[in-house]
C-alpha cells in the first residue's frame, strides 16, 4: 500500500512476477557426521597404551574387555543423549512436601541416574584393594566422563572417602563394602544406609568465612555422652552431592578441627537434620547438585582423633585431586577428538581442513596438550596402585603439581578446540559449549591454583623424600633429549633457591609439571610427539597461542594419533 494523504491509502499494482511454490533451495553438504557409534577407549591410542604399560599382563585382557565395553557405551547415541538431557534438566530442590514437612530432597532427571548408575556398576567407585584398581578405574573415569562430566563429582567423592574412613577400622568395616559396591541405589534416598547394598558419599568442608582456609571453620561439634557420637551446629557454603547417603565434614570439636561422618538418614529411618538451603546456580556442571546446608543438632560420628581433622581427610582430598587431573584429561581428550574429527571431514579452500598446514599445526598443538595430560594422569594412578614408599613420596609432590597445571590447561585447550569447529562449535547442539563451561571447574574444585602451588611449597620445605622421588622420576629420561636435560638443569637451579619462593610459586610448579610431562613423553610417546612437546614446552620454540609449533616437526603424525576413528 502507498499513502496519498495522511490516513488515506490505495493498493499498489500487482508485481509483474508469479509466486512460486516453496522448493528445496539447496542440498546440505560438507557437514561432518556426528562423532558417535565408536569405542571411546580403543579409539584413544594414548590411553590404551597407558593401560597396557601400567597393568600387569595377567590383568590386561580383562581390563581391555571391560574398558572397551564401557567405551562402546560412552560413544553411543544413547549415552550422549543422556549427557544432553542431564544438563538440559538440572536437579531441583524440594525443601518441603505438600503438607509442610521438611524433606530437603533433590530430584534428578532419569538421564542422571542412567549415567551415574552405569558408572557405579562398571566399577568407577571401586579401586581400593583391587589389583590394578586405580589404573583401571582412572582409565574408566577418563572414558566415561567424556559422555557427561557433572556426575563425576559423586563418583569421585564416593571413591575418595575410603582412605579417610580407613583411619577408623570399625567405620571402614561398616562402610567400605557399600562404597566400593557395584550396585547403584542412588534413586532411593530415604532409606538408611544399613538397608542398602551400595551407597554414595559427599563432602562438606568449605564455609563462607573461610573458603580454602578450612581451619577458620566455625561449625561446632558437641560430644554426646558416651561413644564417638556428636551433634553439629553450623553452615557449609559448599556441600558436594547433597543427595548422597553420607558426608565427610569438618567441624570444631573441643579438641580442635575434626572430621565427622554425617549420615543422610539415621539408622531408624528418621531423616538426619540436613537442611539444604539452596542449590548453587553454576557456570557449568549443571547436571550436578552443589548446595549450601545447615546443621542444627545434626547427628554425626567422629572419624579419627579430635583435632586431626585435616590430617584425617587429606587422603580423601588427594584422591579427589587426582580425579581433577583425570577429569580434565577427559575433557581435553573429548574436545580434541571433536576438533580433529570435524577437520577430517570438513572441506574448505580446496581441501580438507585436516590437510591444511595451519589447521594441522593447531590440531597438533592441542593433541600434545591432551596426550601429556593423559600420560601424566595415568602415571599418577599407577603410583596409587604401588605399595612402594618411593611412589608414595612421588605422589606427595606430583599430585598437586599435576592438579595445578593440567586443570589450568583445560580451558584454553577446550576453547581452541571449539574454535576449530567455527560457528558450529559455538552452538549448543555441538556439545562444545558444555565442555567449555565445564573446563574451569577442576582448577577450582579441591583447592584452586594458589592452594596447589602452596601445597607444593610445603612438601618441598618439609618432606625432602618427596623431592628426591620426583627428581628420580624425571631423571629416568635424562640424556634422551637435550631440551629436557636443559629444562631439568634449570629446574634444579630454581629449586636450589627457595628464598622468597611464594611469589614465584606458580612459575616453579608450572616448570615442575612440564618437566614431568616431558620426561614421561620422552620415555613412552612416539618420537614425533616427544620431539614436538620438548621443542615447544621445554625448548622455547613456541608462541603464545595454539598453532605456533615449529613447522619442521612431524605434525601430521601427531594429529593422526589423536584422531578418533569411527
Amino acid at each position: 500500500m502507498a499513502e496519498e494523504a495522511p490516513g488515506v491509502f490505495h493498493l499498489l499494482p500487482a508485481p509483474p512476477y508469479r509466486i512460486r511454490m516453496a522448493t528445496t533451495t539447496h542440498t546440505v553438504t560438507n557437514q561432518p557426521p556426528p562423532l558417535v557409534g565408536y569405542d571411546v577407549f580403543t579409539a584413544d591410542h594414548v590411553l590404551t597404551e597407558a593401560v597396557e604399560r601400567h597393568l600387569p599382563l595377567d590383568l590386561l585382557d580383562d581390563a581391555r574387555r571391560e574398558l572397551s565395553s564401557l567405551g562402546t557405551t560412552a560413544g553411543s547415541v544413547q549415552a550422549q543423549e543422556w549427557g544432553f538431557l542431564a544438563n538440559e534438566n538440572p536437579p531441583k530442590l524440594r525443601t518441603h512436601d505438600r503438607y509442610g514437612h521438611r524433606i530437603d530432597q533433590v530430584d534428578f532427571h532419569p538421564a542422571w541416574h542412567r549415567l551415574l548408575g552405569h558408572a557405579v556398576t562398571n566399577g568407577l567407585t571401586n579401586a581400593w584393594g583391587r589389583p590394578g584398581g586405580h589404573v583401571r578405574r582412572a582409565a574408566g573415569f577418563l572414558v566415561w566422563t567424556q559422555t557427561e562430566a557433572g556426575h563425576g563429582c559423586p563418583l569421585s567423592m564416593t571413591h575418595a572417602a575410603v582412605p579417610a574412613l580407613r583411619t577408623d577400622p570399625a567405620l571402614a568395616a561398616e562402610w567400605e563394602p557399600k562404597l566400593t559396591s557395584q550396585i547403584y541405589e542412588g534413586e532411593e534416598t530415604t532409606r538408611p544406609a544399613a538397608d542398602k547394598s551400595g551407597v554414595l558419599f559427599g563432602m562438606g568442608m568449605t564455609e563462607k568465612q573461610g573458603g580454602s582456609d578450612v581451619r577458620a571453620n566455625t561449625t561446632t561439634a558437641t560430644p554426646v555422652e558416651g561413644g564417638d557420637a556428636y551433634v553439629l551446629t553450623g553452615h557449609k557454603w559448599f556441600c558436594s552431592a547433597p543427595m548422597s547417603d553420607a558426608f565427610l565434614v569438618l567441624a570444631q570439636a573441643p579438641g580442635g578441627l575434626t572430621c565427622f561422618l554425617v549420615p543422610r538418614v539415621l539408622e531408624g529411618g528418621e531423616r538426619n537434620v540436613f537442611r539444604i538451603q539452596r542449590l548453587k546456580d553454576k557456570l557449568g556442571n549443571r547436571s550436578n547438585a552443589s548446595s549450601e546446608v545447615e546443621f542444627d543438632g545434626t547427628w554425626a560420628r567422629r572419624v579419627g582423633e579430635e583435632g586431626r581433622g585435616v590430617r584425617t581427610i587429606i587422603e580423601m582430598v588427594a584422591a579427589t585431586r587426582l580425579d581433577c587431573v583425570v577429569g580434565s584429561a577427559a575433557l581435553m581428550r573429548q574436545a580434541v577428538a571433536q576438533a580433529v574429527h570435524h577437520a577430517a571431514y570438513r572441506g574448505a579452500f580446496g581441501g580438507l581442513l585436516i590437510d591444511k598446514p595451519l589447521m594441522r599445526n593447531v590440531l597438533a598443538d592441542l593433541a600434545l596438550e591432551s596426550e601429556a595430560a593423559t600420560v601424566l594422569a595415568m602415571r599418577l594412578a599407577a603410583a596409587y596402585d604401588s605399595d612402594g614408599e618411593q611412589d608414595r613420596a612421588f605422589l606427595r609432590l606430583a599430585v598437586p603439581a599435576a592438579k595445578y597445571w593440567v586443570t589450568k590447561r583445560c580451558t584454553p585447550v577446550t576453547a581452541e578446540a571449539l574454535e576449530c569447529l567455527g560457528g558450529n562449535g559455538y552452538v549448543e547442539e555441538s556439545g562444545m559449549p558444555r565442555l567449555l563451561r565445564e573446563s574451569p571447574l577442576n582448577s577450582i574444585w579441591e583447592g584452586s591454583g594458589n592452594v596447589q602451588a602452596l601445597d607444593v611449597l610445603r612438601a618441598l620445605q618439609r618432606e625432602p623424600q618427596a623431592l628426591n622421588a620426583f627428581l628420580e622420576e624425571v631423571g629416568g629420561a635424562r640424556g634422551a633429549d637435550h631440551r629436557l636435560d636443559g629444562a631439568i638443569k634449570d629446574l634444579l637451579a630454581e629449586l636450589a633457591d627457595l628464598e622468597g619462593v611464594e611469589a614465584r610459586a606458580r612459575r616453579l610448579v608450572e616448570r615442575m609439571a612440564l618437566v614431568l610431562q616431558g620426561s614421561l613423553l620422552v620415555r613412552w610417546a612416539p618420537p614425533a610427539v616427544a620431539d614436538a612437546f620438548c621443542a615447544s614446552r621445554l625448548g622455547g620454540d613456541w608462541g603464545a597461542a595454539f598453532g605456533t609449533l615449529p613447522h619442521t616437526l612431524d605434525l601430521a603424525s601427531v594429529v593422526e594419533r589423536a584422531r578418533a576413528v569411527v
